[in-house]
């Protein structure tokens, strides 16, 4: 294909024009970017500068020499190492290791759980067309960094995405962590309520900032320990989905997780044996998308972590 013109309809009235030049041309949005940023994306004969401007009805788009920046999306990768724990014809619910990166993005092109997932459950494939989500991550509704462990929610059918997102939306999807963090945590309970954006002095990370978006972390303490230094194991769930945000919370009330070298300040604990952070994702509870009964999983700490808490002394 190598362009397209159209009448703006109805439909995309209002609409950014990112989403609805993927929509058109069925081009993942990263294609789309760099449409715009090399300058082939026009309403009205003028040049797109942004890619959220907002069309509206009866405007002439036009989108030109689209063939080069046509979708391929990711391949399957059977090499890629995970547990599925739950598979039916709606949901997969996955156990992801650490050091697993959950899909593809800068630096990560191969190699993710979404490769894997791809190998095992092919018809992934086709899910973004169905939902205008980006070909890079299918069925993906939540994501755990890098670092984390534990279990996760991937979206098999359309109705199932739209449902997952909706529920993650109106926080009614219930994830539960385990979390080592340095210090004594003294009370048994707490809630950190505190915005969260992109850290003005390093941008590949987070910060509680004023200008960030809304998040809110609950925590309870399970267990105290003083040896090799004082360390506080606890329950942590999400209220909000931000990106690194319990590390980033936890840190910001003097308690960062132990082995993340990004918001520990520079703190460690003595003799740790854990190469990651010690955050594993234990709890995953939600609505059934095809049955609408409660369904929930949990998963064990895996070896790394129970071997890393097995050495602690109260």
């Amino acid at each position: 294909m190598s362009g397209l013109t159209v009448k703006v309809p109805a439909s995309l009235d209002g609409v950014r024009v990112d989403r609805a030049v993927a929509l058109l041309a069925d081009l993942s949005r990263s294609s789309v970017n760099t449409l715009v940023a090399e300058g082939r994306v026009q309403v009205d004969g003028h040049t797109v500068r942004s890619r959220s401007t907002v069309l509206r009805l009866g405007q002439e788009l036009r989108v030109d020499r689209m063939e080069e920046h046509a979708p391929t999306g990711p391949e399957a990768d059977p090499s890629v190492v995970f547990t599925v724990v739950h598979a039916d014809g709606e949901v997969i619910v996955v156990d992801k290791p650490a050091g697993l990166v959950v899909h593809p993005g800068a630096g990560h092109r191969g190699g993710t759980l979404v490769h894997g997932l791809l190998a095992e459950f092919p018809e992934l494939a086709s899910l973004p067309d169905a939902v205008g989500a980006d070909r890079d991550r299918p069925g993906i509704v939540h994501r755990l960094d890098r670092g984390t462990s534990g279990l996760m929610v991937v979206a098999r059918t359309p109705d199932a995405y739209h449902s997952l997102v909706a529920q993650l939306g109106a926080r009614k999807v219930s994830r539960v962590y385990r979390a080592l963090v340095l210090g004594t945590i003294d009370e048994p309970s707490g809630i950190v309520d505190a915005p969260i954006g992109r850290s003005v002095s390093s941008p590949t990370r987070m910060a509680v900032s004023r200008k960030g978006k809304e998040a809110m972390t609950r925590y309870r303490v399970e267990q105290r320990f003083s040896e090799p230094a004082p360390t506080t194991l606890v329950w942590v769930s999400l209220e909000t989905g931000r990106t690194h945000q319990i590390r980033v919370h936890l840190s910001a009330i003097g308690h960062p997780v132990v082995g993340d070298e990004a918001y520990s300040q520079g703190r460690v604990l003595p003799g740790a044996s854990i190469t990651r952070p010690f955050l594993h994702a234990h709890r995953l509870a939600f609505e059934h998308p095809g049955s609408g009964e409660p369904v929930s999983w949990t998963s064990d700490l895996p070896a790394d972590l129970g071997d890393q808490l097995s050495a602690l002394a109260d």
